[in-house]
């Protein structure tokens, strides 16, 4: 069964449409990755799945359970996280602070998440009691990933996670999500830097004009002449 089923989204901004039947589809196991040229519909994308966006038209199941226009606070608690592109930690608090916000629904004691998150990000152990706001921006990403894995999803949505990042912090990102996805958490994401991410992909989904264009596994997209040529750069 599918861990996320998405058909024929319809969805947009100010009564305009940005997605016009766009359909997303990944198991438990995988890590389903988005790409397209920019307006394409792939942020808007994930927002519909998490509720911050309204679906005028299509359908989004998880876990074989209609949640169409399910609002993002009912979402979390079946096991979706969605880690935003920009301004996704507290600037002020510290990297630890920063975790247990994440564990804001949590009602049992929840200290061997914070450290399962230090053992994904070891980086992070040794700055736990900086603020956010001085880490750099792969550390930063960091945090807010680790914070997002507090509520212990099934489903981690993630909107262009290594945007900004130099080639290092890119690599390690991508390594660690495919450490996350191991330890058997979904992962979708939208993703600007394709050819690294369809490398990882067991799905992947090509964007344009707010629909699907080419829909395959990461390795049958990286190595299609049209998709390299339209969206990949040759």
């Amino acid at each position: 069964m599918s861990l996320i089923e998405a058909t024929g989204l319809h969805a947009g901004y100010g009564g305009m449409n940005i997605l016009n039947g766009v359909s997303i589809d990944i198991e438990a196991h995988e890590i389903g990755v988005i790409v397209g040229p920019n307006g394409a519909g792939k942020s808007t994308t994930l927002k519909a799945l998490f509720g911050l966006l309204s679906v005028t038209e299509g359908t989004v199941r998880f876990n074989g359970r209609d949640i169409t226009n399910a609002q993002a606070d009912r979402l979390v608690p079946l096991g979706m996280s969605y880690v935003p592109q920009e301004n996704n930690v507290f600037v002020t608090l510290t990297v630890e602070e920063n975790l247990e916000m994440g564990a804001f629904i949590r009602r049992d004691k929840f200290r061997h998440l914070i450290d399962y998150v230090y053992e994904i990000f070891e980086p992070l152990k040794a700055k736990r009691r900086q603020p956010a706001g001085e880490l750099s921006g792969g550390q930063r990403q960091m945090v807010a990933i680790g914070r997002a894995l507090m509520t212990e999803p099934k489903l981690l949505l993630l909107d262009e996670p290594t945007a900004g990042l130099s080639p290092l912090y890119m690599s390690e990102i991508f390594d660690r999500i495919i450490a996350i996805n191991g330890q058997g958490v979904g992962v979708l994401m939208v993703e600007q830097n394709a050819k690294q991410a369809l490398a990882l992909a067991h799905k992947g989904f090509v964007l344009a004009g707010g629909q699907n264009r080419f829909t395959d596994t990461g390795p049958n997209l990286l190595s299609d002449p049209d998709v390299a040529k339209s969206f990949l750069g040759g």
